[in-house]
């Protein structure tokens, strides 16, 4: 039988808002919330917290996470992750970030079940996009899906082109996707990932998955109602605050 592993990348040094993950939200670090989620996934065999910070790791273990230690020089969470798959076990990883307090336990689940459903190397989740404005912002990212649901493409520009029709007027005629930005990958995906040079792709859009694509690796894809709450700045947590009845 799979194990499966659900990881926890949680750096203290965030730009936009200084120590976001440690932020109270509702009498609890927002760390935390992402936690008390995870171990709500059914079939996530092993939950760990990955960090470089030993606040964070001292934080996190006082409410009984348990945790790797990880270079602060990852640039990002799935570095984070194969720089100690050798001290984890499973033949699954997900990924969810330190800030996402809000994450549906239910989509992580679906995301397990899809990888075993395929044995795809990789899985994420997408979005219905609803309205023209989040289509044409560059900040959505998009992601077009082959007919089996694996990802072709994903971009900051609206894919794809309907040629002869008002963007406007796109999302009233077809399906289009947004890319929610939780992954789960096999071992030998993860373990490969320093092995993956990065990818003139990569660099002009800004999207680090599309380095596994262009180095010919798939994506399945599970679509999902849920919509990230971003905490990025203060009123991102006054909103988040709201949402769990904080102060």
């Amino acid at each position: 039988m799979s194990s499966v592993t659900l990881c926890i990348p949680a750096r203290i040094a965030s730009t936009r808002l200084p120590r976001k993950v440690l932020l109270d939200l509702g009498g609890k670090p927002v760390v935390q919330h992402v936690w008390e989620r995870a171990r709500q996934v059914r079939q996530a065999d092993r939950v760990v917290l990955l960090t470089d910070s030993e606040e964070v790791a001292t934080v996190a273990r006082a409410f009984g996470a348990e945790v790797l230690m990880t270079d602060p020089a990852c640039p990002s969470g799935t570095a984070r992750m194969a720089s100690v798959i050798d001290r984890l076990p499973g033949e699954f990883f997900l990924n969810v970030q330190g800030d996402e307090p809000f994450i549906q336990p239910e989509l992580l689940d679906g995301l397990i079940a899809r990888w075993k459903e395929t044995r795809c190397p990789l899985v994420t989740a997408v979005s219905r996009i609803a309205t023209a404005e989040r289509l044409l912002a560059p900040s959505v990212v998009k992601v077009v899906r082959a007919e089996n649901g694996e990802a072709i493409y994903f971009s900051r520009s609206p894919i794809p082109h309907l040629r002869g029709v008002d963007p406007a007027e796109w999302v009233t005629r077809r399906d289009y996707w947004v890319h929610i930005g939780v992954y789960g990958y096999d071992r030998a995906t993860l373990a490969g990932y320093a092995q993956l040079r990065a990818t003139e792709l990569e660099a002009t859009e800004s999207l680090e998955q599309l380095r596994f694509l262009a180095h010919g690796k798939t994506f399945q894809t599970v679509v999902t109602d849920y919509h990230p709450v971003a905490i990025d700045t203060p009123e991102d947590l006054a909103v988040a605050r709201g949402m769990v009845g904080g102060k």
